[in-house]
């Protein structure tokens, strides 16, 4: 089924669809943010993240599906993407706050990016269908998977 897609759209249609397929966080109001050298120091709305929910997020196909495009040492999940770089060792590559800000809009960091921004202000994209009014994680869920990311050395 997977090379029928594949004749049929492009990788980047595909990764959007993979990408997007999940639910959308509760329509809740977006939480301020600020980027400065690549980075969002502060955890959005001051919120604390828990590392094992956030590794729940990244490996759940509803919900982050971080592992749709990127391995992770996540070895109950079998099938890892490998079109975007491994997050193995990834907290020991970058900070808490430039994780966060990919996670929040990968498209600050890389304009050219495929990678879906999961907590931006839904007004700035062009959303295919009404149902993606929101953001893609709630703001928790977000420090939930910055919580996790930064424990993988």
């Amino acid at each position: 089924m997977v090379q029928a897609l594949a004749m049929k759209y492009s990788a980047s249609t595909l990764l959007l669809y993979c990408g997007l397929s999940a639910p959308l966080a509760a329509q809740e109001p977006v939480l301020p943010w600020h980027a400065e050298n690549f980075a969002i120091a502060q955890p959005l709305g001051g919120l604390r993240g828990d590392a094992a929910r956030g590794r729940e997020i990244v490996a759940a196909r509803a919900r982050g599906n971080c592992i749709a495009c990127h391995q992770m040492p996540i070895p109950e999940h079998p099938m890892h993407g490998t079109l975007a770089p491994p997050l193995s060792d990834v907290g020991a590559r970058l900070s808490a706050g430039e994780l966060r800000l990919r996670v929040v809009d990968q498209k600050v960091v890389n304009p050219e990016t495929i990678m879906p921004a999961f907590y931006c202000d839904p007004a700035r994209y062009n959303r295919p269908h009404p149902d993606f009014s929101g953001t893609i994680l709630s703001a928790q869920e977000v420090e939930d998977v910055v919580a996790y990311l930064v424990t993988l050395k």
